[in-house]
């Protein structure tokens, strides 16, 4: 297990949010000794103390409120050093020492080419891992280009292209449930599957990320960067084991699978929209063009949907839809498999029956059954539902990726071809969109209806 961990990018927000709240967790749970060196580097020029300040700011506002000792532990352990990420030179005393260091680029994706060539000149000691926060890359060409960087750097087993959606406990369970229940998996199949729908709609905005997601837009940050994940883990055939080659290589076969969009497809199995100015809750939410930070030229999608089709014999004729969107009336975020309705009801005209929905609710963590029963005293169909909530996971998602990376399991991490494949699936809809083949349509903030 490495003992050493480098965070650039350290006082951004995913530091401040998540990973610093997963070393206090870790370090609760036993996982990290007094021996784990944490180094944290950025342009600010913060003294040490100044950062230890903040870091502890950060941790009572993240993480629980009991953990007092450990996270006074995190924070007095940081060592802060002011370094610009693409500059080798800066980055070679914090690499330096015995031992491997796992290396995790807590920045814009933009500066990931530079950050990797300057740890390629910062002579990186052997055994030593990269971490890249997805999405990776802005499209086709540059995932090609980012994996050619790394494979310059070190092995294809040492590069962690983290997505915490897999770390989730209820995304882990889309394939327990499927794999572990003799009822489900004879069922799983276009057969008896209508439709997926994979959705992360939120109530939140921008909350100050602008600057990443006005260049991003709902397609790219949500839609390839963390829903084609999901798809992969609902649609993949039973591996061999849930070791790292065996699930990587199912997950790519399903990217695979995938039938190319035509023009005419994107047209019609799309949509992209932006939100306007709307009231949520008790609060009003400007225009997404009229958020400080954004370039209403760019034309940026807050909403995006894709419906898409698998050639396989287990999925041909199953429809798979993701979306995501910002600035909605209700938080909904699940996958929801739908079943076919039954071929015949010998209820006469007692009620209707509803086709099955099996839900894997992402946030909260639940589960969910919707079928159709027999009234209470009557003969009448009626809906019933089963339903679950999962128990709380003794770590937080980034605190399983951080355990992942320590230990060198590569398992949930995105190999690098993986990586290629999922911008392969939605180069098509990046393309017509670019041309305007598909309006950006509008929807008011707070809107409860699909957008």
């Amino acid at each position: 297990m490495i003992d050493r961990l480098v965070v650039l990018g350290a006082t951004g927000d995913l530091n401040a949010r998540y990973l610093l709240p997963a070393l206090a967790a870790l370090r609760a749970a036993g996982h990290l000794g007094d021996g784990f060196e944490l180094t944290c580097a950025d342009r600010q020029d913060w003294t040490e103390e100044e950062f230890r300040h903040w870091a502890c700011a950060q941790l009572d506002r993240h993480a629980p409120e009991e953990w007092h000792e450990v996270k006074k532990a995190i924070a007095g352990a940081a060592r802060y050093r002011q370094a610009d990420a693409t500059s080798a030179a800066d980055l070679a005393p914090l690499v330096a020492g015995d031992g491997p260091v796992a290396v995790y680029l807590a920045l814009p994706p933009a500066i990931f080419p530079g950050t990797i060539a300057a740890l390629g000149a910062a002579s990186l000691p052997p055994g030593s891992r990269i971490v890249l926060e997805k999405p990776f890359g802005e499209d086709l060409n540059s995932a090609v280009e980012l994996n050619r960087l790394l494979a310059e750097v070190v092995p294809e087993q040492a590069v962690f292209r983290v997505d915490h959606f897999l770390a989730m406990t209820t995304v882990q369970n889309v394939l327990g449930s499927r794999l572990a229940n003799r009822v489900l998996e004879p069922l799983w199949n276009s057969a008896h599957i209508a439709e997926v729908e994979i959705v992360w709609n939120e109530t939140l905005t921008l909350e100050g990320r602008a600057g990443y997601y006005d260049g991003a837009g709902a397609l790219k940050d949500m839609v390839q960067n963390h829903l084609l994940q999901v798809l992969c883990l609902v649609a993949m055939e039973p591996p061999l084991s849930l070791g790292e080659r065996d699930l990587r290589d199912r997950k790519i076969d399903v990217l695979r699978s995938v039938r190319p969009l035509t023009d005419d497809d994107v047209v019609r199995r799309t949509r992209r929209a932006r939100y306007l100015a709307g009231r949520i809750g008790d609060r009003d939410v400007p225009a997404y063009a009229e958020e400080e930070g954004v370039d209403p030229g760019r034309r940026t999608e807050t909403y995006a949907e894709v419906e898409l089709e698998l050639e396989s014999w287990r999925w041909s004729g199953t429809t798979f839809r993701l979306s995501s969107g910002k600035a909605l009336g209700d938080d909904r975020k699940e996958v929801a498999v739908r079943f076919r309705p039954v071929p015949h009801l010998p209820f006469g005209h007692s009620g209707r029956a509803e086709p099955n929905v099996l839900r894997f609710g992402l946030e909260p963590e639940t589960m969910t059954l919707a079928l159709t029963g027999i009234g209470s005293g009557t003969r009448t169909l009626a809906p019933l539902t089963l339903s679950a909530r999962m128990d709380e996971s003794g770590l937080p998602a980034y605190g399983r990726l951080l355990l992942d990376i320590l230990e060198g399991n590569a398992a949930l991490s995105i190999r690098g071809d993986e990586a290629e494949e999922a911008w392969r699936v939605l180069e098509p809809v990046m393309s017509a969109w670019s041309r305007d083949l598909v309006p950006l349509d509008e929807y008011p903030a707070g809107s409860h209806a699909r957008a």
